[in-house]
């Protein structure tokens, strides 16, 4: 500062004209200069304490929506479009509210990190960090580190952990089917959230918070959602980054399928691939097929449940908006008892496709399911099985953690579970791909991408129930 005022003009002790190169050098210079996050000008309570929460290096490879449409053989990461500071924040941290990210940049709460580049003014500082505001359409090179007040994730994180005992942890571990560097896939039991929400004291997004995190700095993040009362393969992204990639492929499986509704879907490669078995009442016209049938939401008459319905031509005056939904099924099992075991593979994720698509369209409710089958369920009779009582009759009855009775609910019982699990998901391997993306001098096609093959056992509930039916699972 006393360099640059001794270069302005004094209209009493010199006659001295402006140094107008020296001044430009010192401006440039001052707005370059590298700024420790303990500077008290920019921002006494946020970077004088540090708390700020620190977005993975921008690198132009790891563009989530490009890198599932290459998984695909669709898409060539080499067709990017500038990324700007926006969009970096949206891509790391898809858990976040728009307005919330519009508002930080609105109130200049965004920093950036960079190096110092060679060849600057400011040569004797190359390569040392400076941290200054940005904004939204600002543009951001290569390594250079988005700067998020911690009190963002703070008010918007969802997941916040809860106190769990040793033995609440290890029974969540114990649920695990799989763990690398990008994800967690866990076996989730039926009758636990997903989510949490009014009235619910246990999640699996804060439980996985407490117990899956281990030593990895950031907490797991769901990546999709499953009924409370179904169970099965359940994927969490271990960082911002997998999971925001682990979103778009479930997002492109989804869109991919509705845009090629008249396309032979079978013989289509998919990244992502997932396949549930249900019990069902009755048994479908055709062993095997594909649904395709719009679904809408409906309010009912007491202006707070709801449920999803068909959408056909002679109600689509009723609803303003529909999605489409695809699902392929195919028999697996049936028996004389007038029950069928099928298949199902959602090639698009719609809040209750498969129990709706299952109930309306092949009229086969899925046991269990007493909002969508309710008028099967009223003549409900329970199948006798003398000869499995002595089979799980030395089960020993266990008292679970988080209010979890899974005990009961086969075809044996008056008012049996919900029959519907997820049993088997192929997902490309993410940790692969992601350390080839960030390796400058790798040249990894990401559609040949190898995948993992998850298989989650079925709950205990339909085990019974399979093996009542006389099959050898």
């Amino acid at each position: 500062m006393a360099e640059l005022l001794h270069l302005l003009p004094c209209r009493h002790l010199s006659a001295k004209p402006w140094n107008f190169t020296a001044l430009f050098s010192i401006l440039l210079r001052s707005s370059y200069c590298s700024v420790p996050a303990q500077n008290k000008r920019e921002d006494p309570q946020g970077e004088r304490a540090g708390k700020w929460l620190s977005l993975p290096p921008f690198s132009p490879s790891i563009d989530s929506s490009l890198i599932s449409k290459e998984i695909a053989g669709q898409a060539s990461l080499e067709k990017r479009e500038p990324i700007t500071a926006l969009k970096w924040v949206r891509r790391c941290c898809p858990e976040l509210p728009m307005s919330l990210i519009q508002k930080l940049f609105r109130l200049r709460q965004v920093r950036k990190q960079s190096t110092i580049p060679k060849g600057t003014i400011i040569e004797n500082n190359a390569g040392e960090k400076q941290i200054r505001r940005v904004s939204a359409k600002s543009a951001i090179s290569l390594g250079d580190v988005i700067l998020l007040p911690v009190s963002s994730e703070k008010s918007t994180n969802q997941m916040g952990g809860c106190s769990c005992s040793d033995d609440e942890i290890n029974f969540i571990r114990r649920l695990e089917l799989y763990k690398d560097s990008a994800m967690i896939v866990i076996n989730k039991p039926p009758g636990m959230s997903v989510q949490g929400g009014v009235g619910i004291k246990y999640s699996l997004d804060k439980l996985a918070t407490t117990c899956l995190k281990y030593n990895n700095p950031e907490p797991p993040r769901l990546v999709h959602r499953l009924d409370r009362d179904s169970s099965g393969v359940l994927v969490l992204g271990r960082t911002r980054i997998s999971t925001s990639i682990l979103h778009s492929i479930f997002r492109e499986r989804t869109s991919g399928a509705v845009s090629h509704v008249s396309e032979n879907l079978k013989i289509r490669s998919r990244p992502l691939q997932r396949k549930y078995w249900a019990l069902v009442i009755g048994t479908p016209r055709d062993p095997n097929g594909l649904i395709s049938a719009p679904l809408a939401k409906v309010v009912l008459d007491d202006g707070k449940s709801e449920r999803i319905t068909i959408v056909n031509d002679a109600n689509i005056e009723k609803f303003t908006s529909s999605n489409h939904a695809l699902t392929e099924y195919r028999v697996i099992r049936t028996s004389i008892q007038g029950y069928t075991w099928l298949e199902l593979l959602p090639l698009t994720g719609r809040k209750h496709q498969l129990r709706v698509h299952c109930a309306e369209v092949l009229g086969t409710p899925i046991i269990g399911d007493y909002k969508y089958g309710w008028q099967s369920h009223k003549k409900w009779q329970p199948i006798a099985c003398s000869t499995l009582s002595t089979k799980y009759e030395n089960i020993p009855i266990k008292k679970l953690p988080f209010g979890l009775e899974l005990e009961g609910g086969s075809i044996d019982e008056k008012q049996p579970r919900l029959h519907l699990h997820c049993r088997q998901m192929v997902l490309p391997d993410i940790s692969v791909a992601l350390k080839h993306l960030q390796s400058e001098s790798s040249n990894y096609n990401l559609s040949k991408c190898e995948k993992i093959n998850l298989v989650a056992p079925l709950p205990l509930h339909m085990q019974i129930s399979w093996d009542i039916l006389g099959y050898d699972s």
